[in-house]
C-alpha cells in the first residue's frame, strides 16, 4: 500500500473524526473509532476547532501527500523496509509539548501502518524528516524481532535514538528535533548513569516508562529521547556505521559502548 488520500476524507470528515475513523477500523484489530481516535489524539491529532478546514487546504497546497510518498518510495528502498498504509492528518496546534519539543509535528508508528500528524505551516524539509523518523521506526519495529509488548524502557530509547540518528544522516543537524540540544554530552552522561540505566527494564506498560522517556513529573524534559540519541550517535560514530546497519540489531549491543 501507499499513502493514503486521507485529505479526501477530511473535506468531508474533518468536524467528525471519530466517524472518520471509522475508515481505519480494520486496520487496528478489535478496537472501536472513538477508541482510536482517543489513541490517535495523544499522539497529537488534530482536535476540530472552527476555521480547521484551512489547515487542510494549507497541507493540500503544499503537496504534503506527495511529499511523503516520495519519501517513502526513496526510504523503502534504501532500507528494504515495508510496505504499510500512511495516513496523514492536520496535528493538534493547541498542544504546547508537540509546539515546544517537535515544533508542530508528530507520528505515530507501528510495524504495519504510520499515522503522520502536521500543521500546515511546516516546511518541507520538516515533513521529510518527520516521515524519515517515523518510517525508521516501522522498518525497527518490523526487523528487530521482539514484540512491542516486551519492549523496556532501553528498547524504546534506542528506537527513537536510531530514527532521529536516520534525521540526522539525512538532512543534518540543522533538521534534527529540538530536543537533541537540551543537553551537554556531561549532562546526558549522569541521565544515561543516574537515571536511564537503573531503569533499563522498566516495562511500556509502567507508568515509570513514559514518565523517564519525555521527562514527565520531575524528571528532566525529554529524557530518554536525548539520552536514546547520544547512545546511538556515539555507537555509530565509533563503528563507522549508519542507523541503517542498525535496523535489527540487539538494543544490548547497540547501548553497549555506555554500559560498560
Amino acid at each position: 500500500m501507499s499513502v493514503i488520500r486521507t485529505d479526501n476524507w477530511l473535506e468531508d470528515l474533518y468536524e467528525q473524526p471519530i466517524k472518520m475513523c471509522e475508515k481505519i477500523t480494520t486496520y487496528f484489530d478489535g478496537a472501536q473509532a472513538y477508541e482510536i481516535y482517543d489513541h490517535l489524539t495523544l499522539h497529537g491529532m488534530y482536535r476540530p476547532f472552527k476555521n480547521g478546514k484551512e489547515q487542510v487546504r494549507k497541507l493540500q497546497e503544499n503537496k504534503v501527500w506527495e511529499i511523503v510518498q516520495n519519501e517513502k518510495q526513496r526510504h523503502k528502498k534504501t532500507w528494504e523496509g515495508p510496505d504499510v498504509p500512511i495516513f496523514i492528518f492536520p496535528s493538534d496546534t493547541n498542544n504546547r509539548k508537540i509546539k515546544s519539543d517537535f515544533n508542530g509535528k508528530s507520528g505515530l508508528s507501528f510495524k504495519d501502518k504510520l499515522f503522520l500528524f502536521i500543521s500546515g505551516d511546516i516546511l518541507e524539509k520538516e515533513i521529510r524528516s518527520l516521515f524519515t523518523h517515523e518510517y525508521n521506526h516501522v522498518c525497527r519495529l518490523f526487523k528487530f524481532k521482539k514484540s512491542e509488548e516486551d519492549y523496556v524502557l532501553l528498547d524504546t530509547i534506542i528506537l527513537e535514538g536510531l530514527a532521529e540518528n536516520a534525521v540526522r544522516e539525512r538532512f543534518g543537524e540543522e533538521f534534527v528535533a529540538i530536543w537533541t540540544s537540551y543537553y551537554s554530552t556531561d549532562e546526558l552522561e549522569k541521565m544515561w548513569n543516574n537515571l536511564v540505566h537503573p531503569n533499563r527494564n522498566i516495562l511500556k506498560t509502567d507508568p515509570k516508562h513514559q514518565d523517564i522517556l519525555y521527562g514527565l513529573c520531575s524528571y528532566p524534559k525529554m529524557a530518554g529521547y536525548c539520552v536514546g540519541y547520544y547512545l546511538v550517535k556515539k555507537y555509530l560514530e565509533a563503528n563507522s556505521l549508519t542507523s541503517n546497519e542498525l535496523l535489527n540489531a540487539p538494543t544490548d549491543k547497540i547501548a553497549h559502548l555506555k554500559m560498560t
